[in-house]
């Protein structure tokens, strides 16, 4: 019993010490507080971006929270104003099982997003990687390809695609389509020829990214490109080694800004649905539905964008994730060092006390002091 009780106090004095030492060490600790200059670069960045905040939150928040609340009732506009009959989830499971039109569309939408945004981005990449090297008129090809960006928007580019200049004629494409359609399936022909028959449309939205990619291709190091061709490097490995994996945040963000570009134009065929359901006469229809219908459309935008973020997300090197790892396990082994020389201390501080109390009590109980 009795080296039972004094494995108890050797236990306890230990404690004790312990939590006498962290109170040491946090009385000791320094509170490092902010400085004036921190707080005012602070303040100034504040000051910078408060403009965006206030805009999103009035123009942009509000906004959606009334579309969403919109979107759960029936809204009729009567005399006395407007009209809430609570409908909940009855605009939603309406349009996807009773509306006769917009899963079509959004199939259609799909499919013709999914085709185009790669031949945009592709045609981008080649258009800058031409307007990239060193020949005559540089600028003036440049402004070229930027000028629709500029010209064909609003109400000139509907007035260009009701004449019939954003899309080749069907006499032109009548051998393309006709071998699509005989070796797809219908599903996938049509969008297919569609996509052939509104080409000049869709290389109109290549403008905005030729810039983009232009900018990209022209803050690659040169060194890089000279240090693959001395060691055999052709051109074609060059472009996968360097310029590929050095611009493909631009791609992602080409990729993001062509879904956003086509899916608000006016020509998309799910806007003018949604604009003829929101003045649409009929009981059912109206505010509530369009809204429902806006919101379901985004999200299928949503989830396009994300389908192409996980294409080309950045990954972390390979280097990166070696070093981070070697790092990882320097800290862990630091830390079970410490660890154990936190151990091998305790436990000396209790032999020790543990001997001294036993050298205590056989001189206190010798009596012969």
């Amino acid at each position: 019993m009795s080296e039972k009780n004094e494995k108890k106090e050797v236990e306890l004095l230990s404690a004790r010490e312990e939590r006498r030492r962290k109170r040491e060490e946090k009385k000791n600790r320094v509170k490092v507080k902010q400085g004036k200059l921190a707080k005012r670069d602070a303040m100034v960045g504040l000051a910078f971006i408060s403009p965006w905040i206030i805009g999103a939150c009035v123009f942009l928040l509000y906004p959606m929270g009334a579309s969403f609340w919109y979107s759960l009732n029936n809204i009729r506009q009567t005399p006395l104003g407007k009209k809430y009959t609570f409908l909940g989830q009855g605009n939603y499971t309406e349009i996807l099982f009773r509306d006769a039109d917009f899963p079509l569309e959004i199939i259609d939408y799909i499919t013709s997003t999914l085709l185009s945004v790669p031949i945009i981005v592709v045609f981008a990449l080649i258009i800058a990687m031409m307007l990239n090297q060193n020949i005559k008129a540089k600028g003036f090809f440049r402004s070229i390809f930027f000028l629709p960006v500029i010209i064909v928007s609003g109400p000139i580019l509907g007035m260009l695609t009701a004449e019939g200049a954003g899309s080749i004629t069907a006499i032109d494409t009548q051998s393309i389509t006709q071998a699509i359609s005989n070796f797809l399936p219908r599903a996938l022909a049509t969008p297919v020829s569609d996509l052939f028959t509104n080409m000049i449309t869709i290389l109109w939205y290549s403008g905005v990214q030729i810039l983009i990619f232009l900018s990209a291709l022209q803050k690659i190091d040169r060194s890089m490109y000279e240090a693959a061709k001395i060691d055999g490097g052709s051109g074609w490995e060059c472009f996968w080694k360097i310029t590929l994996p050095t611009i493909k945040p631009m791609i992602l963000l080409n990729c993001v800004y062509t879904i956003i570009a086509i899916s608000n134009n006016d020509q998309n065929t799910i806007i003018g649905l949604i604009q003829s359901s929101m003045f649409s006469g009929i009981k059912e229809k109206g505010y509530g539905y369009a809204s429902a219908m806006a919101w379901m459309y985004s999200l299928i935008v949503l989830l396009i964008v994300g389908i192409f973020a996980v294409i080309f997300l950045a990954k972390k090197d390979v280097y990166e994730r070696q070093v981070k790892k070697m790092k990882k396990a320097m800290r862990k082994e630091i830390s079970t060092r410490k660890k154990i020389e936190r151990r091998s201390a305790r436990n000396a501080k209790k032999i020790q006390k543990a001997r001294q109390k036993r050298g205590y009590k056989s001189y206190t109980g010798s009596g012969d002091y």
